[in-house]
């Protein structure tokens, strides 16, 4: 059954592209391209917020997104949960907390300035020196949350690939095998909304990309 569409997909895989190529060309001192490997991060992640309201249905914030006792008891008593497409109530936060992490990196880097005042980021005029170095430490420190948040991930797959669930290759082709006919399947989205959050999305990246300017002289 179907259980993701194609937009959270390609969401999922260029973004975990991005961090990888991000940290590379930072580590390696291409700051070009590490500059705009941050605008096109902010895209997708414009882009994904915005499908988390009107994507299909397991991608929207609304069907994964649930109270603190419904993930408190899934974690008590993860076998007593009834299976289904999308992620289960623990699953959403912590794509919560990725999004979160990831919006608070690539903002940072966007008014970050480097110690020789040389690199800096689109909308770094709009802070003094003293910020943009803080803007640029915090940047670092939602790097290093990033990380600490891809290896849980990890260790989850890992985790619930020993216990007969495949996460990954749902994640690729969409479609969840394991899953019973009656579950429901991902529903809503569409290729026409999925063109104009996108163009949302490129909009906004370009005009950050500009400075973000307000009009006037």
């Amino acid at each position: 059954m179907k259980v993701w569409d194609l937009p959270t997909r390609l969401f999922h895989w260029s973004i975990v592209l991005l961090v990888g190529f991000s940290w590379w060309s930072a580590e390696t001192g291409q700051m070009d391209w590490h500059y705009k490997s941050g605008l096109t991060a902010l895209i997708l992640l414009v882009f994904r917020i915005l499908w988390g309201f009107v994507g299909g249905s397991t991608a929207r914030f609304a069907h994964f997104l649930k109270s603190p006792m419904a993930a408190a008891a899934y974690l008590r008593r993860p076998k007593d949960a009834p299976k289904q497409g999308g992620h289960n109530p623990l699953g959403g936060y912590s794509v919560i907390a990725m999004l979160l992490a990831l919006v608070v990196q690539v903002g940072t880097g966007l008014f970050a300035v480097d110690v020789d005042g040389i690199e800096s980021g689109p909308l770094s005029y709009l802070v003094d020196f003293d910020q943009g170095r803080v803007a640029a430490d915090v940047h670092h420190l939602a790097f290093t949350l990033v990380q600490i948040l891809v290896v849980l991930h990890l260790v989850a797959i890992v985790y619930y690939r020993l216990r007969g669930r495949r996460l990954i290759v749902p994640m690729i082709t969409g479609r969840d095998r394991q899953l019973s006919t009656g579950a429901a399947e991902v529903t809503g989205g569409g290729a026409l909304r999925a063109v104009v959050v996108l163009a949302i999305a490129l909009g906004i990246g370009w005009w950050v990309s500009l400075g973000a300017p307000l009009g006037g002289s």
